[in-house]
């Protein structure tokens, strides 16, 4: 927007653009320049990365800036050979995730999303989620890799499950989910539900018993874990999906026979009290799974023939 349009500004309240922003803006153009510069990336990268969520059109102008892009790669590559053997250190992940986070605002912005995907950047951070140290570095690396295709899915964009569906993402977030720390627990949980909730998803995770006993697996040794360590954000997106499994006639008849007792019971009453949501959709999963059952005059659910 130009300083020449007061009318406008004024009805959206936008002050017109002063010196000191375009300061700012110089600054912006200059450290995206010095992406390019090995001797001076690790200052823009921090700059940059402070700067990602007051620049709505960072993304494009990272995106479509000379080797901007090819430099963020060159960060997250250079970090491989300190996964295995695991020797990452504070700085390393500090500097590697100050570029994953530039990634993820060009995941998110409708403007490069596709082009994004199309160059199958996600890949490239692959081999993050599937480190297993438990040390800081670590946790930092994979948590931030997880925003980054926790960004993609947040747009419920149905070419964004297609292509997660193509990749291996499923099995590396049900093992983050089965032994990561909580926070990278709730972004993986959060990502497969993402995926159950396209129909596309829920049809490939349902379309062999293999992929199903595995989420449903994990889900179940989750509960189990909540249930002696709760974690309301956590037992929020479990619970949720467990429903969207319910969806399925197949998975349904499965989730009959192993859906833990503690969500039959009142094992998380006071976890859940004040949250409404979860508590519908835990009452929603029952009432699923109770519904075309089978019984006997007692009421007592009959075994499948």
């Amino acid at each position: 927007m130009t300083s020449d349009s007061p009318n406008t500004m004024g009805r959206f309240n936008i002050p017109p653009v002063t010196a000191l922003a375009q300061v700012d803006r110089e600054k912006i153009y200059q450290w995206i320049n010095e992406l390019s510069s090995p001797e001076t990336r690790e200052n823009a990268l921090l700059e940059l990365s402070k700067k990602r969520e007051s620049v709505p059109d960072l993304a494009p102008m990272l995106w479509h800036s000379f080797g901007t892009i090819a430099a963020l790669l060159q960060e997250i590559v250079n970090i491989y050979p300190s996964i295995n053997p695991p020797t990452l250190t504070a700085h390393q992940s500090n500097r590697v995730c100050n570029a994953l986070a530039l990634l993820q605002c060009v995941a998110s912005h409708p403007e490069t999303r596709s082009a994004f995907l199309a160059a199958h950047i996600p890949l490239f951070l692959y081999p993050f989620l599937h480190t297993v140290s438990k040390t800081r570095p670590f946790e930092y690396l994979r948590l931030t890799s997880l925003g980054v295709i926790g960004a993609l899915v947040k747009t419920d964009e149905q070419e964004v499950i297609n292509f997660l569906l193509t990749t291996e993402i499923i099995p590396l977030c049900l093992r983050i989910m089965e032994s990561g720390s909580e926070l990278s627990k709730t972004v993986a949980t959060f990502i497969l539900q993402k995926i159950l909730l396209d129909d596309t998803g829920l049809a490939y995770i349902c379309q062999t018993y293999e992929r199903f006993s595995h989420v449903a697996m994990i889900l179940g040794k989750m509960v189990l874990q909540l249930s002696k360590e709760p974690s309301a954000r956590l037992l929020k997106h479990v619970v949720r999906c467990y429903l969207r499994l319910s969806d399925n006639p197949r998975a349904r008849e499965a989730l009959r026979q192993c859906l833990p007792d503690q969500l039959k019971d009142t094992t998380f009453a006071q976890v859940l009290k004040d949250d409404t949501t979860t508590k519908r959709w835990l009452a929603q999963l029952v009432k699923n799974l109770q519904e075309g059952q089978v019984t006997d005059p007692r009421g007592i659910p009959l075994p499948p023939q």
